[in-house]
């Protein structure tokens, strides 16, 4: 998608085409419009980028088209705008989706005949002015609710580019880092960043939510406080933020030390299931030696008591036909009838334990050798000798 994205940036170019950028923040859409701009016929012409999010309502016409001199309150002086500035040049309108409506007609008339009218003035004015526009929301649902127009909206996006998320693009993660490390490895005068294996794993795996601008910020912040420049899964893991999940939230104690990560809760939530389990186990374990009637008394959990309504309306507890004939019942013994269901204990969340114990079990399988072991382990040799000398396992 990204192949596709550069290709049409290219072959728009050399044309004088609106182009509209869509893109998550921080996916390099100034990027995009510097490419086209530098590819086009207006390269020696001025390129100017304005965040159109981050300039107020009340300025945001004076700051595009010029106001005239006491046009408004603080208007000491006759102000030219950007589309008179950068003409025969490109401007980059980012954010392109927070401009007033007001504004909006205005860019329009631009769009349109290349006309624009400064604030306060009545003279109309010609301008030579490429538009690129970029967002991060999605307009035709912004024209809908009649927050953006949607005659701007198509003159806009004459050329759509979709510029995807850093998520998606797995294969660019590593090779951007390895850039970022080496610029800033210039600019530091230090050594660039090298990764083990498992740390360009994690990098990879990563979701990215800040995309390039939030990748740079890690590899800088790499560069500057890791002083071997040699980093590991866990080293990465302390800079990069924690990542939101959809799993349940859990509360921890008053004192705030209770608390789990991802790997944790998975191991809780099977536990629970276990839990559950057994206690499936043991009710019907308690019907088989009640002739297979339960009793209340077998509802000792909260979720046996959510079936329990279904064992006091004797659904299983129907009697035997035999009986209801007046025949006798021959007597069963139960002893040889009842299956021994092991009710198993509860494992240890603790994943420190698990480790020593798949380390133990790699070493063993391996007879010791540390190179197969770490293999087995998915981590590099290196990194299990630490954790053998951490746990004290030398043999």
């Amino acid at each position: 998608m990204l192949h596709y994205a550069l290709e049409t940036a290219v072959k728009v170019a050399p044309t004088d085409i609106s182009v509209l950028i869509n893109g998550e923040s921080g996916v390099g859409k100034e990027a995009f419009s510097k490419i086209i701009h530098a590819l086009s016929n207006r390269k020696h012409g001025p390129f100017i980028a304005v965040n159109c999010g981050a300039i107020p309502e009340g300025t945001i016409d004076s700051e595009l088209f010029g106001h005239e001199k006491g046009s408004f309150t603080g208007a000491i002086d006759t102000r030219k705008g950007y589309f008179e500035t950068v003409n025969g040049g490109t401007i980059f309108l980012d954010e392109v989706g927070e401009l007033p409506l007001e504004t909006q007609a205005r860019l329009l008339r631009v769009l349109e005949s290349g006309e624009f009218i400064k604030v306060g003035s009545s003279k109309t004015q010609k301008t030579d002015v490429r538009i690129i526009a970029a967002t991060n929301r999605d307009l035709l649902d912004y024209s809908s609710s009649g927050k953006f127009r949607e005659d701007l909206y198509y003159r806009l996006s004459t050329v759509p580019i979709k510029v995807p998320p850093l998520r998606e693009r797995k294969e660019d993660i590593y090779l951007l880092f390895r850039k970022f490390s080496a610029d800033f490895a210039e600019k530091y005068k230090s050594k660039p960043v090298v990764m083990e294996p498992e740390a360009v794993q994690v990098l990879t795996n990563y979701r990215w939510p800040g995309n390039i601008r939030q990748l740079k910020n890690i590899a800088e912040q790499l560069s500057v406080l890791d002083e071997d420049k040699n980093v590991n899964a866990y080293e990465l893991m302390q800079v990069l933020p924690s990542e939101r999940t959809n799993l349940p939230a859990l509360l921890g104690n008053a004192a705030g030390d209770n608390k789990l990560s991802e790997r944790d809760i998975f191991y809780k939530v099977l536990l629970d299931l276990r839990k559950d389990l057994n206690d499936l186990k043991g009710v019907v374990f308690s019907m088989m030696q009640n002739n297979g009637v339960a009793t209340a008394n077998d509802f000792n959990t909260p979720q046996q008591e959510q079936v329990s309504h279904v064992f006091n309306d004797n659904v299983f507890a129907r009697p035997n036909p035999m009986q209801s004939q007046g025949m006798p019942v021959p007597q069963q013994n139960m002893s040889s009838n009842i299956i021994d269901i092991p009710v198993t204990e509860p494992e240890s969340l603790s994943l420190e334990q698990k480790e020593v114990e798949m380390i133990k079990k790699a070493l063993k399988k391996y007879n010791g050798k540390r190179k197969k072991a770490a293999a087995e382990l998915g981590i590099s040799e290196r990194t299990l000798y630490r954790k053998i000398k951490q746990y004290d396992l030398e043999q």
